[in-house]
């Protein structure tokens, strides 16, 4: 009996300190994800506030191009890219057994730090270019990436939808269903599925105007 309880606290201890491990990743994710990079560059580059004059008052990468120029924008985009890229590549990395559901919320964090920052009161920005940096985390698995990608630009390019805002929400949509039917491993599925409602969520909370959604194909309106 002793042997059987002893062998039960240490697989218990085990599971707690790989659950513990499995946990820093995830609140080292959302800490990297809640550094709002358009809001410090836009900053230092003198221009602090002046993304609030946009439509949506996002601090994202868009605004950082738009009201702090163009080395603004870069080095915004950069960073915003690396704060969901590091966390998921270090913990592909870590040699930690990897779940559907770790691999999940790690892919989560970044957006979900960007979108409700702890270091602005849960304020923050809509997440698209943290969620490409999560998905380049997942690197030489290219495949949700480009899924992605690909979504945004058939969404912007061959049927165009505007306003943006409407877009944003069609193409993460379409990616979630592109990401399951292409049979991508169950954590990027779940992942993205995750960083898509916390992205409408954001998109919901927007101060950004809902206009007339136009969807246009070779530059003729057909809805």
């Amino acid at each position: 009996q002793m042997c059987i309880r002893d062998s039960f606290h240490r697989a218990s201890a085990e599971r707690r300190e790989c659950m513990n491990r499995y946990l820093m990743y995830v609140i080292a994710g959302y800490l990297s994800g809640s550094v709002l990079y358009a809001r410090v560059f836009l900053q230092l580059f003198g221009k602090a506030d002046e993304y609030r004059q946009s439509k949506d008052e996002n601090p994202g990468t868009a605004n950082a191009f738009a009201y702090g120029g163009f080395a603004c924008g870069v080095l915004t985009l950069a960073g915003d890219m690396l704060k969901g890229f590091l966390p998921v590549w270090l913990f592909l990395h870590s040699g930690e057994d990897i779940t559907p559901v770790t691999l999940a919320l790690v892919l989560l964090a970044p957006v979900l730090g960007h979108a409700f920052s702890c270091f602005y009161g849960l304020r923050g920005g809509k997440g698209i270019a943290v969620s490409f940096g999560s998905l380049l985390g997942l690197v030489p698995l290219w495949s949700p990436v480009l899924l992605f990608a690909g979504a945004f630009v058939f969404f912007s390019v061959v049927v165009k939808i505007t306003p943006h805002f409407q877009r944003t929400a069609i193409t993460y949509f379409v990616t979630v269903l592109l990401e399951a039917f292409t049979h991508q491993p169950d954590g990027v599925v779940l992942g993205f599925a995750l960083i898509s409602g916390v992205v409408f969520l954001r998109l919901h909370m927007s101060r950004e105007p809902r206009e007339h959604t136009q969807v246009l194909l070779a530059g003729k309106e057909i809805l």
